[in-house]
């Protein structure tokens, strides 16, 4: 395959010209069949414009899962060139609690594995921070 693996700058690029750089010189129609997208779809998404109205393009979650696989280029890189790393449609990691704090995100999965009697004591603690504790 002609299409590149390395790493890229992509800081100042849009996402039709990393798709491009992507490709290399990999035909477009072979490039979109292997995406699942047409290759008409594509080459507008290489032009960045969605030539029937003008506008700027903004592909689904899935089709940039499905270019990320294809080029086996990190997704969270793409959605990041493409200016979603912070949407939660694109990016699935801010659906989860505390998205914006990784340490109390570890923290907070590790609650269901907790013994009873240590949640009851943190349900405590927050009770009392919270005002509505016996003492």
């Amino acid at each position: 395959m002609a299409f590149k693996t390395y790493e890229m700058k992509v800081k100042d690029m849009d996402l039709g010209e990393l798709l491009k750089e992507l490709r290399c010189d990999e035909g477009l129609r072979d490039a979109a069949k292997r995406m699942g997208i047409t290759f008409s779809y594509l080459a507008m998404l290489e032009k960045s414009t969605d030539r029937r109205t003008g506008k700027p393009l903004k592909p689904t979650p899935e089709t940039l899962q499905q270019i990320a696989s294809a080029y086996k280029y990190d997704y969270r890189k793409l959605i990041e060139a493409v200016g979603h790393l912070h949407d939660a449609d694109y990016n699935p990691a801010l659906k989860e609690p505390f998205a914006h704090n990784p340490s109390l995100q570890q923290w907070y999965k590790t609650l269901p594995d907790c013994k009873e009697n240590d949640v009851e004591k943190l349900k405590t603690i927050w009770d009392v921070i919270h005002g509505g504790g016996d003492n």
